[in-house]
């Protein structure tokens, strides 16, 4: 059944047990920590794949060829996130959020770090891309409840009438670890030559993941399970009764209910949603980095100061966006944010094209605040909020990946062949227009769920 709550209540909602600010604070912490460290494994691995695993681990074929191969490991990594987003997001509902999330940030601190090991193509041959492959099928296990985890655990702990605010900060997180990847890569290419670069130097960024995975483990020790999860009806002893054990109590129509709900239109609405930020982050944050450098032939360098300085424009972006959200809720956001990037894909892609370093930087940056990060703020809370604390983290997970998938993963192939055959940028703005449509179409046939009880099992549609 839909729900509009355009007045939220002030008090936590349902048997919802409180947190202190001082437990607030380190969920915010730690779902900050290790989103940015999934996205800055993830944003090394994408700007590593556009600007140089072309020469290192395909150097035997074309340009144009070698960089859809580079794209093509890169997604990958999405098929194992949706095997990982199975198996944790289960783990998730039934055992708690906060064990998977240790979990998690240690598969992909160890094989980060061991990409930047691992040998080149002409040491070992066609070994090296397999191992590469195989890394990243290993990053993106545990990459795929990671995100999922940290937006669940946020939105659980949040207070109601700030849910979007705190749960925008998981955005944060990716902008982090977004930034972060981009200022490494950046300064590389700024003070390493071609050859240092190609034989050592990338190496560099993987390496220093190590660091931040420590940190993120440590962070975890102390946080507390969510309030969600242990208010849930069905959770006895800190652990989800299974369906055949509530089947069988008889004693709770709440859980009976939540058992016979239909479940797939929240999670279709869900997927749809993710579209627009995921598509456009595959194209923005990943293809047109390679884009600029091979095919406009400019300055490779340019591409990541662009992401860099969006990056940090971002951390003003972010939780304005998931203030709008809590004050006017999250559809009209979600509408409004869809046809601003409509209306600005092709003005993005002249400016882009345009030839000069000003264009070039501005076009990038306003895609990537408008169309990634607005997006992405708003995706936080809204994806938690449309499905029940039953199955939340499986669905919401099963939707992030499902759809990282179809428009992230895909998304870069996809350009990459159609500017080839074509020999023009439109079809990069065309993508991002059909992107943000589907994301549009679903903002209005979702429901309003600002302020819905988080402690509910069921769907809110």
């Amino acid at each position: 059944m839909a729900e509009t709550a355009m007045n939220p209540p002030a008090t936590p909602p349902g048997n919802a047990v409180t947190r202190s600010t001082k437990d607030l604070t380190r969920a915010a912490v730690s779902g900050w920590l290790g989103t940015a460290m999934e996205f800055m494994d993830f944003q090394l691995y994408s700007l590593a794949a556009a600007i140089v695993f072309n020469q290192i681990f395909f150097p035997e074929v074309s340009p144009a060829i070698a960089l859809i191969a580079a794209m093509a490991t890169y997604g990958v990594g999405y098929v194992a996130r949706l095997a990982g987003a199975i198996y944790f997001g289960r783990m998730g509902d039934r055992l708690g959020r906060r064990k998977v999330l240790f979990i998690t940030v240690a598969l992909m601190g160890v094989s980060t770090t061991l990409i930047g090991v691992l040998p080149t193509y002409q040491m070992v041959g066609i070994t090296a891309p397999i191992l590469l492959v195989v890394l990243r099928l290993v990053q993106g296990f545990g990459a795929g409840a990671e995100i999922a985890g940290a937006t669940v655990l946020l939105a659980e702990y949040a207070p109601v009438r700030r849910r979007g605010l705190v749960a925008s900060l998981v955005s944060l997180g990716t902008n982090s670890g977004t930034l972060a990847a981009s200022a490494l890569w950046a300064l590389l290419l700024a003070v390493l030559s071609e050859e240092q670069l190609l034989s050592w130097g990338w190496r560099l960024p993987f390496l220093l993941s190590f660091v931040l995975m420590i940190f993120a483990v440590w962070i975890r020790t102390n946080v507390k399970e969510s309030p969600v999860f242990e208010a849930r009806a069905d959770v006895v002893d800190g652990v989800a009764l299974s369906r055949d054990e509530v089947k069988s109590s008889g004693e709770e129509p709440v859980l009976q209910a939540a058992l016979k709900q239909r479940k797939g239109k929240a999670f279709f609405l869900a997927l749809a949603l993710r579209f627009g930020q995921a598509g456009n982050s595959g194209l923005v944050q990943t293809f047109l980095v390679g884009y600029v450098a091979t095919t406009l032939a400019m300055d490779r360098a340019l591409a990541t100061e662009a992401i860099m300085w969006g990056s940090i424009i971002g951390f003003a972006t972010v939780p304005v966006i998931g203030m709008l959200g809590d004050r006017f809720g999250r559809r009209s956001m979600y509408t409004a944010l869809s046809l601003i990037t409509i209306a600005f894909a092709f003005p993005m892609m002249l400016l882009i094209t345009s030839g000069t370093t000003t264009g070039l930087l501005l076009g990038m940056i306003a895609g990537l605040n408008l169309g990634v990060l607005g997006l992405f703020a708003l995706e936080s809370v809204t994806m938690a909020e449309l499905f029940g604390a039953r199955t939340r983290f499986t669905q919401l997970a099963l939707s992030k990946e499902i759809g990282g998938i179809l428009a992230t993963a895909i998304g870069p192939v996809i350009a990459a062949s159609l500017t080839a055959a074509t020999g023009s940028w439109w079809p990069i703005a065309a993508m991002l227009i059909v992107y943000s449509l589907i994301t549009l179409v679903a903002a209005r046939l979702a429901p309003e769920t600002r302020g819905r009880d988080l402690v509910r099992l069921e769907d809110a549609v």
